[in-house]
């Protein structure tokens, strides 16, 4: 079984977050430390550390992510024109929270993708 994380206590609603949308496979919250108007984080309910451990049998949790990107977007007014979806694996790809999770942040011009 995959390690407990601080996602995991905010599913739980063990600690304060903004959650705007939970289901029984995901939630999705805002970041505590937005990089942009609109930062949610989108989350699986099931620990899932890195898209490495991503099964075939976790193929409709990871859908669902999207849609419920698609969902939030439009509710923050991001839909129209335009928003990212950010997926970090393991150190070389920044991601901190081994609980795999979207990053959904728009609301503003963000520029290119990669800046070296």
């Amino acid at each position: 079984m995959a390690e407990e994380t601080l996602f995991s206590k905010i599913i739980r609603k063990e600690i304060p977050a903004d959650i705007l949308y939970q289901d029984d496979l995901v939630t999705a919250f805002r970041d505590i430390n937005p990089r942009a108007p609109s930062h949610i984080l989108i989350i699986p309910n099931k620990i899932i550390p890195t898209t490495n451990d991503v099964e075939e049998e976790d193929e409709a949790l990871m859908g669902r992510l999207f849609t419920v990107a698609k969902k939030l977007a439009k509710q923050e007014g991001i839909a129209e024109n335009g928003y990212r979806l950010i997926v970090n694996c393991n150190a070389h790809g920044g991601q901190e929270v081994y609980h795999i999770h979207m990053h959904l942040v728009g609301g503003q011009p963000l520029g290119p993708m990669l800046v070296n």
